[in-house]
């Protein structure tokens, strides 16, 4: 087998949050066809725990560990270099030189996961670089921006000029720039016209045997309500906008007309503001829980009402592998495998997206939604199918 050198932002390992299971799928794919040394940065210290599995998988391992205090002080040095802070969040010496050694024994095959790791890659002749930039994550910077007071509405303005201006120099120098959908791609060609021509997609994918609603679970719900559930990650800016914004303004309008409609929040490290919407009238927070899917099997429909997102929500395509409904906002189904009957409860106002809430607890999910969510994901997100093109770029002789 042939040597790879797959460096990751955040460990890929347990795959149980968005960007993990695409990098740990990403790895798994890889290492059944190279040698694979894997760099990465672990950011919650219990992740440490799982090096035993990732050890089995790859050919030589560095985790690194990532302090966020350290590294947001790091961050803001990049004000007075000119920099994207995204780059001295993730740099490191050490890691630098782990990379540099990997790179010394001839491996010349390169994948990265975000574009900050490409730093670590850049400007050394002779790589066949893959990047996988998942998001175009300067547009999310931009998102941020739009709704924040000065000065951090500035800083994220810049962290959207500056990263655009890598990401583009990154692209420039990888045979592939790829993304997580179509329309990620689409975005990036337009805002790097130079690299359109070697500029992809592969769709995320679901372990639709994991997700499967055929699988029997304990109603962790209390008798008497109609739960609406939001699962992820509870301290990412988008989610805590996402949720905030469903209990203050749809909820109580749900409420008015389904009174024992109840939104449960559930995620691990919810933010101050997340927790203080469990005080609101039918709003829970769970904090971290042990298996998400019993909350969704057992729940009248998943939430998805985001209004800053980038790429796929794998969230949305879990709920729907199994066979829930999604009450979603257009930018939560953004990258998905479009199909016109989703639009059926899609809105991006309180008010609409309150109607369809109300009407899908009324009657039930009468048109199949679920059924159908199931049978879309089985078609289109299939993990081994949509990773073949990583191979293609890989193997593909250099222009």
């Amino acid at each position: 087998m042939e040597e790879l050198l797959l460096l990751v932002h955040r460990i890929p390992y347990p795959p149980n949050k968005g960007d993990k299971i695409r990098s740990y799928h990403l790895l798994r794919f890889l290492t059944a066809r190279y040698r694979v040394h894997l760099g990465a940065f672990v950011d919650d210290p219990a992740d440490f725990a799982h090096a035993t599995q990732l050890q089995a998988m790859c050919a030589s391992l560095c985790l690194q560990p990532l302090d966020a205090r350290r590294a947001k002080l790091r961050a803001f040095g990049g004000l007075l270099t000119g920099e994207a802070l995204s780059l001295p969040y993730y740099r490191d010496r050490g890691f630098a030189r782990w990379v540099d050694g990997v790179l010394a024994r001839g491996v010349r095959r390169v994948v990265v996961f975000s574009s900050a790791m490409a730093q670590y890659v850049l400007d050394r002749p002779g790589l066949e670089l893959v990047t996988d930039f998942c998001d175009v994550d300067s547009d999310k910077w931009r998102q941020y921006a739009q709704v924040q007071r000065w000065p951090q509405s500035w800083v994220y303005r810049r962290e959207a000029a500056r990263l655009l201006a890598f990401d583009r120099r990154v692209a420039a120098a990888s045979r592939a720039a790829l993304f997580v959908s179509e329309p990620e791609a689409a975005l990036f060609r337009q805002l790097a016209p130079e690299a359109a021509g070697h500029t992809g997609f592969f769709h995320n994918g679901v372990d639709t045997a994991y997700f499967d609603p055929a699988t029997t679970y304990e109603n962790p719900y209390p008798a008497g309500g109609r739960p609406l559930v939001f699962t992820g990650a509870m301290d990412y800016r988008a989610n805590v906008d996402a949720v905030d914004w469903y209990a203050r303004a749809v909820l109580p309008i749900v409420r008015a007309a389904q009174p024992d409609a109840q939104f449960w929040i559930v995620g691990s490290r919810p933010a101050a503001a997340v927790q203080a919407l469990g005080a609101l009238p039918g709003v829970s927070v769970t904090g971290a829980v042990a298996d998400v899917r019993p909350y969704v099997a057992h729940a009248a429909a998943a939430v998805a009402p985001l209004r800053i997102a980038r790429g796929v929500q794998n969230k949305v395509l879990e709920a729907m592998a199994m066979a829930r409904p999604v009450l979603a906002t257009t930018a939560a189904m953004d990258g998905i495998v479009p199909n016109p009957r989703f639009d059926a409860l899609v809105a991006d106002e309180a008010a609409p997206l309150a109607a369809h809430t109300i009407r899908l607890l009324a009657d039930g999910d009468r048109d199949g939604l679920g059924a159908l969510g199931r049978a879309w994901v089985l078609a289109h997100y299939d993990w081994d199918t949509n990773l073949r093109p990583v191979a293609g770029w890989l193997e593909r002789e250099a222009a």
